[in-house]
């Protein structure tokens, strides 16, 4: 039986913080076991944010406590801060590090890059969520382009969504900060505030509270404060029961490595109005004659997302046309034994 160790930040099956990157990570691990690989998991605290002393303590521990040869797959959130303790270890371990974002590519610090480059320059393998982000880390640092891979996320099946008549059910899934552009979603909606519609925002409210904050006087300035709902993070029959009652996602994100509640909208048979930031277009695609399963704006262009939900809300023909895209594209989606299969792969090639 192969063994991975696989190196975590804590807390992924924590419903209270929902992320992508948690959701990935626990159908790999998921889905490797039943590839009949034995997974050992190794979580660590402290690197959700800024690591500090205490993370980079733990981290330490966890991976002196592997033993020679052992094949390691590595968070990049954990790995990509951490080269100080990762670095001298590639020649005793076969690092594998998994980048659910490019630390470099909007590096909150000078350090960002140097630190990225030396961890992901020394792994065994590297594997990204979309050929987008890829395309990015071999933009930004001199990778052996045989040692990245994707391994895109999958997705679970789902019940298509019954839609309404007029399409006004607006929905966004994503933490509510300023990466996820929830400003500008305020912003466009405020510009079709003459329309009938209501927007519900599903996502964690802790990650920058004086931005909700600001975001629930704006949208009580603007008369909007019936109309845009925050409800917090939600998963499981809750979440379900948020893409059933919708007809479209909408999405003002100013980064995304990939986009994984476009592909469980189209799951859902939803169609996605969104910017056209990193991944996402690769998630969103095209349905089996071709047709976009939704609409992409300019990033950072309130003004252009408002026009595009004017158009959706404006437009029954369009809103036909986009959901029977989105329904043609349901049927082409990833499922997650794709995703471990991919990434047992790159595993195993590392092993050697």
């Amino acid at each position: 039986m192969r063994t991975v160790h696989a190196v975590l930040p804590d807390g992924i099956d924590d419903p209270a913080r929902p992320s992508g990157g948690n959701v990935y990570d626990r159908h790999v691990c998921s889905g490797l076991a039943a590839l009949g690989w034995s997974v050992r998991e190794h979580a660590v605290h402290g690197f959700w944010d800024r690591p500090g002393a205490t993370g980079f303590a733990a981290l330490t521990r966890v991976i002196d406590a592997i033993p020679d040869g052992a094949v390691v797959l590595l968070d990049g959130l954990i790995a990509s801060t951490a080269p100080a303790v990762l670095v001298p270890q590639a020649s005793r371990l076969r690092l594998v590090v998994l980048v659910h974002m490019p630390l470099g590519d909007r590096p909150r610090d000078d350090d960002a890059r140097p630190r990225e480059n030396a961890v992901l320059s020394t792994a065994a393998a590297v594997v990204t969520t979309s050929a987008w982000a890829r395309d990015r880390l071999l933009e930004l640092y001199a990778l052996a382009p045989d040692r990245v891979r994707v391994a895109h996320p999958g997705v679970d099946a789902a019940q298509p969504a019954s839609g309404t008549a007029t399409g006004g059910a607006l929905l966004c899934v994503a933490a509510v900060t300023v990466d996820k552009g929830h400003d500008l979603l305020l912003d466009a909606l405020t510009t079709i505030s003459d329309l009938t519609w209501s927007c519900v925002c599903v996502g964690r409210l802790d990650r920058d509270p004086a931005f909700v904050d600001a975001l629930r006087r704006r949208a009580q300035d603007n008369g909007l404060g019936v109309r845009v709902k925050f409800d917090g993070p939600l998963s499981g029959t809750e979440l379900d029961r948020s893409y059933a009652a919708a007809d479209v996602m909408v999405l003002a994100s100013r980064a995304e490595t990939y986009g994984m509640v476009v592909i469980e909208a189209l799951a859902r048979g939803l169609p996605v109005i969104a910017a056209d930031v990193g991944g996402l277009t690769e998630a969103l695609g095209h349905g089996a004659a071709g047709s976009r399963p939704g609409l992409l704006v300019a990033p950072d262009d309130a003004a252009a997302l408002g026009a595009a939900l004017r158009a959706w809300l404006g437009d029954a023909t369009l809103r036909l046309r986009l959901r029977q895209a989105a329904l043609e594209r349901r049927e082409s989606l990833p499922d997650w034994s794709s995703t471990a299969s991919g990434l047992a792969a790159v595993l195993t090639e590392a092993s050697r």
